[in-house]
């Protein structure tokens, strides 16, 4: 299954509300295209820890700016499911801090039951 595939058909381990920073942010300077993936962290204090993960994009570009409910699915989601279950907000990363998102509680999502 390819990462596209993933992210057509995967149901969410998370659901979140996004912001893409802007260009001029710091964000990306392109939009993220369907088979994009970053590292998810709950924290932007040292030392960085996070968890890898595919943006549920449905083949709709996010651009740098936009903010948008996503959901997200995690490459190990037993090992972020204890961190993401108990969190309100995350960070995006992608050799910077290029998003955030905060998590929509009450929201389908199979992260709670993998914990």
């Amino acid at each position: 299954m390819s990462r596209l595939d993933v992210q057509r058909d995967a149901k969410p381990h998370l659901v979140a509300d996004v912001w893409l920073y802007a260009t001029s942010d710091g964000g990306r300077a392109g939009p993220a295209l369907p088979g994009f993936g970053c590292i998810l962290m709950t924290s932007k204090e040292l030392p960085y820890s996070g968890w890898d993960a595919l943006l549920l994009l449905r083949d709709q570009p996010l651009h740098p700016g936009e903010r948008r409910r996503l959901g997200f699915v995690f490459l190990t989601p037993e090992s972020a499911a204890p961190i993401f279950s108990q969190a309100e907000r995350f960070f995006l990363w992608d050799g910077r801090f290029i998003g955030e998102g905060l998590i929509m509680p009450g929201e389908p999502s199979q992260i709670e039951s993998l914990g």
